[in-house]
């Protein structure tokens, strides 16, 4: 695991004992840091007994602590957590911040930083696969894969690739990525910055602020963001961005590229070579490992071929903005749609209803979405994923795309996306 000296005989309270609080609890320990831990379930704080103190933070005298390690999942904006640790002067932090913390101990290393509202997860992965065919010591964590602490520290040369939600970005003040990517930002999670999208974007551009002036930035120089990353990064931004014509030779195969479909996964592969030309590695280093990445489960992941029809789990697709690239990416796709909405209206994928055959809704946004897409292309309200899947293998002919992508979150009928697609992959799978 990851651990600092820097926290020896240090107080912290750990709020939250899931896969990352866990993690930070064993890190903590084992540098000799003295923690108070909590979470709600008693079974989740029963391994600690005798091991640290148990206690619930929002009743704890906080002075002198030198951090409150919240998960991202705590929504700093309504959690009384936040007003009650600052009335101590303890700051509220997350294992991000921990980690940055440690970096000084751990053997020299680089750090690539990835954020945005969508594409982080398969870019975080391709940069990391295309480091670890290249023979870099690498591995990913942040909002993907093991908690970051639990992980065993790198060696010399190595490479910490790290994806970021805006959540874990606002719980970290110190980490100063040598890379940092920014994909795009667009309105998703707006309960937890009530409502604010410029409050959300602000979030997300941070990741920038904290770097030194020799760390490196990368956002496309199509987008308005562009300007504000140089903004922030002025004078030195327009000198460190590595303009991605550079990564074109790396490109040119792209149809070659079955698990980087799609013109999203062009944007998201030209940002992964970027960042990987910026860390030293050549072109022909990295063209034959965009042809062999595997791709992410739940993200465009092709579950099976029957009788022609090809069947894609994308339940990663939480939002419109998600979800419409994937619609892009395919012809005469029938549409799985529906769940926890995020926003109101089809947002972005109103533009790619051209490639929809028929729509199948579900979950509690599903007679919304079926009104909105009445008469524009044939729609069935399925209700459940397993009705929908159903339905949608009994019209599908061959050269037909039967598409997971529900736009929406999953927590009205499902845990969590993983759930959710685990769920379509056994429905498919049963009808082959």
């Amino acid at each position: 695991m990851i651990t600092s000296p820097a926290w020896k005989d240090k107080k912290y309270a750990v709020l939250g004992l899931a896969r990352s609080g866990r993690a930070t609890v064993e890190a903590l320990l084992a540098a000799g840091a003295d923690v108070l831990v909590w979470d709600d379930r008693a079974e989740a704080r029963k391994p600690y007994n005798g091991r640290c103190a148990i206690g619930d933070p929002l009743e704890a005298d906080l002075t002198g602590y030198a951090g409150v390690v919240v998960s991202p999942g705590v929504p700093l904006n309504t959690h009384p957590i936040k007003p009650h640790a600052d009335s101590f002067g303890a700051p509220v932090i997350g294992d991000i911040e921990l980690f940055a913390q440690a970096r000084a101990d751990l053997p020299p290393h680089r750090v690539v930083g990835i954020t945005g509202t969508n594409g982080k997860s398969t870019t975080t992965a391709l940069v990391h696969h295309i480091l670890k065919e290249a023979g870099v010591p690498t591995t990913m964590g942040g909002n993907i894969g093991l908690p970051i602490l639990e992980q065993e520290p790198l060696p010399e040369g190595g490479v910490y690739v790290l994806e970021l939600s805006s959540y874990q970005i606002d719980l970290t003040y110190s980490l100063d990525c040598e890379v940092a990517v920014l994909l795009n930002i667009t309105p998703d999670h707006l309960d937890r910055y009530d409502g604010d999208f410029e409050a959300y974007r602000q979030a997300k551009l941070r990741l920038f602020r904290l770097q030194n002036a020799k760390s490196r930035a990368i956002v496309s120089p199509n987008t308005s963001l562009y300007d504000e990353v140089a903004g922030i990064r002025a004078p030195d931004f327009p000198r460190n961005y590595l303009n991605t014509d550079r990564a074109g030779h790396a490109l040119a195969e792209f149809s070659q590229w079955p698990a980087l479909q799609g013109t999203h996964n062009m944007r998201n592969a030209e940002d992964a070579v970027v960042a990987c030309q910026m860390l030293g590695l050549d072109v022909e280093t990295i063209r034959p490992a965009l042809k062999s990445f595997p791709g992410l489960p739940h993200r465009m992941e092709r579950v099976a071929e029957i009788s022609g029809v090809a069947f894609i789990n994308d339940s990663k697709g939480t939002n419109t903005a998600a979800s419409a690239p994937a619609l892009a990416a395919f012809d005469n796709i029938h549409w799985i749609l529906g769940g926890l909405a995020k926003e109101p209206g089809l947002g972005e994928c109103e533009a790619e209803l051209a490639h929809v055959k028929a729509a199948y809704t579900i979950g509690k946004a599903g007679p919304d979405f079926a009104a909105l897409l009445e008469g524009r292309v044939p729609v069935e309200q399925c209700e459940t994923l397993d009705r929908a899947v159903t339905a949608a293998a009994a019209k599908a002919e061959a050269g037909d795309t039967v598409l997971l992508s529900p736009a929406c979150a999953s927590f009205d009928q499902y845990s969590d996306f993983e759930k959710r697609g685990e769920h379509f992959r056994a429905l498919v799978e049963g009808l082959e």
